[in-house]
Formats: C-alpha cells, sequence, structure tokens
C-alpha cells in the first residue's frame, strides 16, 4: 500500500457508511457505520450525528488525505442566514409534494421541464419540495437564505465552515434538483423563482467531477448522489444497472442527457461528466420486508418459498405499489394482488409473486432506458435485495437477459472514495482500482407473458 489513505462517505436514507481505502490500490483498510433515524422527514443533524459515530467506528480521519460524501438525492435542506437548519429536511421519499409537483408540470409543461433540465417534477424532486414549503411553511420559506442537498451540506459541515458561500456541490447531485441543467452546468434560477417564490438564495456551487476544496487537514472532494457514487464503486462503464435497496433504481451511463417528456426517465448527470439517465421506483427491497412480514417468515424463509413455486406463481401478481410509487408517478397508489385462487393462495405462490412483483417494476425502468437507446445485454444487480437467492435467480427471468451480481459491497461509499483520490491525485479519469472479485452470472429464460400479466395487473397506469 502506498500509504496515503482517502475516505468515501455514504449518507444514505437508513445508514452512514464510512469506508477508508488506499488511495493508490484501492484496498479497503478500515471501515465504520451507524444507523439514521426513519421517517421521511429527518434532522440534518441526525446525519452529523451518524456521521461522526460512523468515522469513529472507521478509526477516524486523522491520517486520510482525502474525503468525498455519497448521499441519498433530492432531499431539502434549508438553511437561515446563520447556517441553522430551518426545519427538518424533506427527503427524497416524501410524497407530500405531489400536488406541488403536479402542479409545476401543469404550469410550465412536461416537455420544458424535460428539455430544460432532463426531469419532470415528480414528488421526490426537490423543486416540488421548495414549492411545497412556499405554499404550506410560508415562513420557513421566507427564513431560508441557502437551499442545499444531504451530501452538500455534509460536506459543508466537514470544512467547519459557517459561511452559506463555502457550500459545494456537483454535477450528479444538482441534475436531480429540478433547477440546474447539467449540459450547460448551470442553475436554472427562472425555474428556482418559478417554484419557490425568489432566486435570491444560495445554492452550492458546482465542482467539477474531480474538484475539491479544502477541509480541515484533508481534501473534500465534490461528492455525488448516490446513484453516481455506485456507478463509480462499481466501475459500471456502460452497463445497466439495476439496485435494489429502499428505491429501485435502473440506470445506464451515456454521453447525451435524454430529455423524456413522459417522466418515465430522469436525466441525470452522473459523476464523470457523463449522464446518467435512470429510472426510480419507491418500492424495492421493502417489498420483500413486507412479503416476509405477512408470512411470518425470515427472508432466508422467503427466498425458499418463493423458488419453491413456479416462474409465473400460476398467474399470482402482486403490483408492489406499496408506499405509492415515483415511476408511475402514483404518489397515492396502494399494491394490490390479483389472480388469488384456491390453487394460488398458498405461501409459495405469494413469495413467488412478490419478488417477481418488485422485478416487474424494474424491468419497466429496463425497457424504458431501452427503447431511449441503452444497449441492455446484461444486468448489474446491486442493492440489499440482491443478496437474496430467490431475487438473484428469478431476475433474469423477469429482464429476458443474464444478470451479473457482483461481490457485496458498500457501492456509493467505494465510489465516493474512489472519487476522493481522484480529487487527490487529479487527472481526466478517477482511478482504475481493480474489482475484488468477479460478479456471480446468472441466467435463465424469460418467462412467456410474465411481463404482459404485470402490465395487465397494473392496468391503465403502465404504458404499452
Amino acid at each position: 500500500m502506498s500509504g496515503r489513505l482517502v475516505a468515501g462517505i455514504d449518507s444514505s436514507t437508513q445508514s452512514c457508511k464510512v469506508v477508508v481505502r488506499d488511495a493508490e490500490s484501492g484496498v479497503l483498510v478500515r471501515d465504520g457505520r451507524a444507523g439514521h433515524p426513519e421517517g421521511t422527514e429527518v434532522d440534518p443533524r441526525a446525519w452529523e450525528d451518524a456521521l461522526g459515530q460512523a468515522v469513529a467506528a472507521a478509526g477516524g480521519l486523522a491520517d486520510v488525505a482525502a474525503v468525498s460524501v455519497g448521499g441519498q438525492q433530492h432531499g431539502l435542506v434549508c438553511l437561515d442566514a446563520d447556517g441553522a437548519v430551518v426545519r427538518p429536511a424533506l427527503l427524497w421519499n416524501d410524497t407530500r409534494s405531489a400536488d406541488a409537483a403536479a402542479a409545476l408540470v401543469d404550469e410550465l409543461g412536461a416537455a420544458a421541464w424535460a428539455d430544460g433540465t432532463g426531469t419532470v417534477p415528480v414528488a421526490s424532486i426537490t423543486v416540488s419540495k421548495l414549492r411545497w414549503l412556499a405554499e404550506h411553511e410560508p415562513e420557513s420559506a421566507r427564513r431560508t437564505a441557502a437551499v442545499c442537498l444531504p451530501h452538500d451540506w455534509l460536506t459543508w459541515r466537514l470544512t467547519g465552515s459557517t459561511d452559506l458561500a463555502d457550500l459545494v456541490t456537483d454535477r450528479s447531485d444538482a441534475s436531480g434538483t429540478g433547477y440546474f441543467d447539467a449540459r450547460t452546468g448551470q442553475y436554472r434560477r427562472d425555474l428556482l423563482a418559478h417554484a419557490f417564490g425568489r432566486d435570491d438564495v444560495v445554492l452550492p456551487r458546482v465542482l467539477d467531477p474531480a474538484g475539491a476544496i479544502q477541509g480541515p487537514g484533508f481534501l473534500l472532494a465534490a461528492g455525488a448522489g448516490d446513484n453516481a457514487a455506485a456507478a463509480l464503486g462499481l466501475d459500471a462503464g456502460d452497463d445497466v444497472v439495476v439496485s435494489l435497496g429502499t428505491s429501485g433504481v435502473v440506470s445506464a451511463r451515456t454521453r447525451v442527457q435524454p430529455a423524456d417528456p413522459s417522466g418515465t426517465i430522469a436525466g441525470f448527470a452522473d459523476a464523470t461528466g457523463a449522464f446518467l439517465p435512470l429510472v426510480v421506483t419507491l418500492n424495492a427491497a421493502r417489498v420483500l420486508d413486507a412479503a416476509a412480514r405477512l408470512l411470518r417468515v425470515d427472508h432466508s424463509e422467503l427466498s425458499r418459498l418463493a423458488l419453491a413455486a413456479p416462474p409465473g406463481a400460476d398467474g399470482l401478481v402482486l403490483v408492489p405499489y406499496l408506499e405509492g410509487e415515483r415511476t408511475p408517478n402514483l404518489p397515492e397508489a396502494t399494491g394490490a394482488v390479483h389472480g388469488l385462487t384456491l390453487a394460488t393462495a398458498r405461501p409459495e405462490h405469494l413469495a413467488r409473486a412478490a419478488v417477481e412483483g418488485m422485478l416487474s417494476g424494474q424491468r419497466v425502468g429496463i425497457d424504458a432506458l431501452r427503447t431511449a437507446g441503452a444497449t441492455v445485454d446484461a444486468v448489474r444487480l446491486i442493492g440489499g435485495a440482491a443478496r437474496s437467492q430467490a431475487v438473484r435467480r428469478i431476475a433474469p427471468t423477469v429482464f429476458g437477459v443474464p444478470v451479473l451480481v457482483p461481490a457485496p459491497g458498500e457501492y456509493v461509499a467505494d465510489g465516493a472514495a474512489r472519487q476522493a483520490a481522484w480529487a487527490l491525485h487529479g487527472g481526466t479519469e478517477p482511478p482504475a482500482w481493480p474489482a475484488a472479485a468477479a460478479p456471480q452470472r446468472h441466467e435463465g429464460d424469460e418467462t412467456p407473458g410474465l411481463a404482459d400479466r404485470f402490465r395487465d395487473a397494473a392496468g391503465r397506469w403502465l404504458p404499452r
């Protein structure tokens, strides 16, 4: 090892993870983690507390040369003129801003938003939350002097600064706000003003992909949104990646930003200077949590049950919109079970339907990216739910292509660490770190009619 170390931080919805790696080889030296509070609105200071705990568990940062923060996207952090938090942050999965999003689309048109920012507003997008704040909490809106995202705020706190002018971000996270044009690298303050009623708030300065600022004894890299950081951690290149965590995310790197007025594809930026169009569902791993709870089994037994049922579960279909949905945009939707008969009223069939339903929601995203020009020869499958044998083995029958499962890892934190090393070394490309192990390959034939049955069960909400 070189002796120079870098740290990558993943401040996700559920927890904070810190990895410390050798800057030259990428070898893991130590790590730590701490939990985040539940809920769809959280005091950002809880993230800072968790970061402190995770850093301590990872042995501290005293010997670290560069740090980068990857974070959950879209969360609205409002600061007053003194840098104090105005109100708890509204997270990406807080759907109270759904009506605000719909109004923004009605007022300007979906095409104007897609052409201007690559994204049509939905409840999760920051600009929708700003409209909600202006309408429902005008005093909080009046006090707001700066608007930033979770990774921006944590990076700022790591600097020790209280000056709002020191807030920084990167293209990938800024591209998920709904008021940033990643093609030009400029904020769309006209869209901010339209949503929020004013454009005089401080917005974080957007650093270059390998950019950095000086922290207390170490460099602070630009950071990244969680999906862009995960792509760096995986060294995914142009491959399609399906991530099954709290949310489901289907993404693939492109050189051109798509503009999808249907809102299915969000045209975000990646952490290297390219673009990362993606399709996001609110419902992923927690669909399996719900099925396991309903069947009163653990996840291992849920997997065994699912694999004991035939492909297609003899026609039993679970539409997994258990917490509303983002794709399709149905914030008030609920889940549904179709095809329940005496023959399918079995634990095995329900377990299989839960796995297939969760994966079918992601298949919608894969098909959308394919239609937009992405090459889908295989899919990289990551996230907590990818640890399930049932998910690994059933995914090829739902996706219709082979599935590659990398070794389990903290891909967001690893990607942030790789970005920190890039900032430390400079150059035009992030450092090439060897993969720990070759991914497992899972193959299977697509089950005839499975995609059609899911679309029929989801009804008019899914495009045909």
